[in-house]
């Protein structure tokens, strides 16, 4: 249809009147104007690790640098560490602040001298405080009983054996922890709990080097307890095996026809390899028959009618160690 110049511009006048507010509503949606979300408190997360125990005359404190706020928010730094010690049963607000303790990927470790709590029941606690002076929420408290340090086991001594390494030491009276180190490896592990100052280390490799180190151990209230520091140097040595194998027990002999039967209790070493067979005719001397493997039995054939015979046994492990021989045993051949 043909339209006169004045007639198309009232038409588009028109259009724009019908469009023009739906355009402007979609055009400012994304700017629509709420209610304002309330600014963050940062606050910092509450220190949920806190771990503490005396060792000799220090109590030695633990815990992770809180890295987050209470609203899950990174925390600015710089971050102040609060950590406080006082009589036990004491709001930890009345405790005497102590010195930032020293900061290692992100664990703090305290060293707190005891002198001045030795006797008494203490309390720690520690919080955060972040950049602008907004303190957290104060962590669970750790509860020690203070006790005389504990003395340092000396003169350690490690010596093979043949049930393992044995482990001695000097000190007073009491329980004690052994630690051992493998190798090359620097972090010594546990091994037991024991209330006397000797100690036989039973998992060992013949071959592999080995370090000791003790600390005495006093048993505290609530299943706590109070550490020595660890012995000085560590105890070591590379044991061996020259150690044989106990002297095999139960030795008996018989005739059969054509046969002395010979049988015996088995060793139980883990070494062990098999036993060698000895054998004397009459009033002579012993001499080597056989070696058999770890079955404890042999049958001797090569014996002769109206003869007497001894015989006696030894057990050798893998190594070659021998024991000694057994007692002998006399049989008669009919």
């Amino acid at each position: 249809m043909f339209e006169l110049p004045g007639q198309r511009g009232a038409a588009r006048g028109r259009w724009l009147e019908r469009w023009y507010p739906l355009a402007a509503l979609l055009l400012t949606g994304c700017a629509y104007i709420g209610s304002p979300y309330p600014p963050l408190v940062n606050i910092p997360a509450r220190v949920t690790n806190l771990a503490a125990v005396q060792r000799a005359g220090r109590i030695i404190v633990n815990y992770s640098v809180p890295t987050l706020t209470t609203e899950g928010v990174a925390i600015k730094s710089p971050l102040q560490l609060d950590l406080r010690i006082g009589p036990a049963g004491t709001p930890p607000n009345e405790f005497k602040p102590l010195p930032e303790g020293k900061i290692v990927n992100g664990f703090v470790t305290y060293e707190i001298p005891t002198a001045d709590w030795t006797g008494r029941d203490v309390t720690i606690a520690v919080r955060s405080i972040s950049a602008k002076g907004k303190p957290s929420a104060w962590s669970e408290v750790a509860n020690l009983p203070i006790v005389p340090p504990p003395g340092q086991p000396s003169n350690v001594k490690a010596e093979a054996t043949a049930e393992g390494v044995r482990v001695t030491w000097e000190g007073p009276p009491g329980d004690f922890r052994v630690f051992r180190r493998t190798g090359d490896d620097p972090d010594p592990q546990r091994l037991a709990d024991v209330p006397q100052r000797e100690f036989t280390d039973r998992t060992i490799e013949y071959g592999t080097r080995y370090a000791y180190v003790v600390e005495r151990i006093v048993k505290l209230p609530a299943g706590k307890e109070a550490e020595s520091d660890p012995s000085k140097p560590d105890a070591a040595l590379t044991p061996e095996d020259k150690f044989p194998p106990p002297v095999p027990a139960g030795l008996r002999a018989s005739a059969a026809p054509g046969s002395v039967e010979l049988s015996w209790e088995r060793n139980t070493e883990s070494d062990l390899a098999g036993y060698r067979i000895y054998r004397a005719t009459g009033g002579g001397a012993f001499e080597k028959i056989a070696e058999v493997t770890q079955i404890p039995s042999y049958s001797d054939h090569a014996v002769e009618p109206g003869k007497t015979y001894r015989y006696a046994i030894s057990a050798f492990d893998q190594v070659g160690n021998d024991s000694e021989r057994t007692a002998p045993v006399e049989v008669s051949i009919p």
